[in-house]
């Protein structure tokens, strides 16, 4: 499997504060990788990075084999990265098919409607719920039709940032069942997750960051069963 995300030596600041210090690593075809850490540790900040959010002050991030450090947001999306932002950020005003009409505005019409056939069949809440307003769904249906969304653009590799957040936790279970069931479909993802145990669960690769740095990476199975990662993590 070839690599689909190549990042090396990113660093990332906020005015004066180094945020993201000299990181690297990438993704392959095929995988679930993950980033785990605390608050604060720059998980979120390395995705809006790489979607082209934020600007990066040294390193390359190489997506498909080109580097994207210096291409808009709207170009990355085109060329097959696609990211389903912290806290869900739908289209409350708009119904869900409205929303999900919305993610393939980088395909030709004529692809929309297979797009959404397909993301009604992984999402069968979302075909009954297709005429409902977005803002009055569920937290969970949100972030369902946020993962929707993202599918319309067909992307060769989908970032999730924090899906569980704000969740109770059977929805929780719900949604990594969800991201499983992406991945068996063909996906290609990388997940910032706060809740360690379910990320390193379904994750075939993990990178773990404090303040800025990866200071830790391996299987997500040899991770999960890390002493340091346990009790760091995991409340172990």
């Amino acid at each position: 499997m070839g690599t689909i995300l190549s990042v090396k030596n990113l660093n990332v600041f906020y005015g004066a504060i180094h945020a993201i210090s000299n990181i690297s690593f990438k993704v392959d075809e095929g995988e679930i990788v993950t980033l785990i850490g605390a608050n604060g540790a720059g998980k979120s900040t390395t995705l809006n990075t790489i979607s082209g959010l934020l600007r990066s002050k040294g390193g390359d991030i190489s997506f498909l084999g080109e580097s994207i450090s210096k291409t808009s947001p709207n170009k990355i999306v085109e060329k097959g990265l696609v990211m389903v932002p912290e806290g869900r950020r739908i289209f409350l005003g708009l119904t869900v098919e409205e929303n999900l009409e919305m993610g393939a505005y980088t395909r030709p019409k004529s692809e929309i409607n297979g797009s959404m056939e397909r993301v009604y069949e992984l999402f069968p809440r979302l075909r009954e719920r297709r005429t409902q307003i977005g803002g009055t769904l569920s937290g969970g249906e949100q972030q369902m039709l946020a993962m929707g969304r993202a599918l319309m653009a067909r992307p060769k590799l989908i970032m999730l940032d924090e899906p569980s957040m704000g969740l109770a936790p059977l929805l929780v279970d719900l949604i990594f069942e969800i991201i499983k069931d992406l991945h068996n479909a063909g996906s290609t993802i990388l997940l910032v997750e706060q809740n360690a145990q379910a990320a390193l669960s379904i994750a075939d690769r993990a990178y773990v960051l404090e303040t800025g740095k990866i200071v830790k990476t391996g299987a997500g199975s040899e991770l999960i069963n890390d002493p340091a990662i346990k009790k760091a993590y995991l409340g172990a």
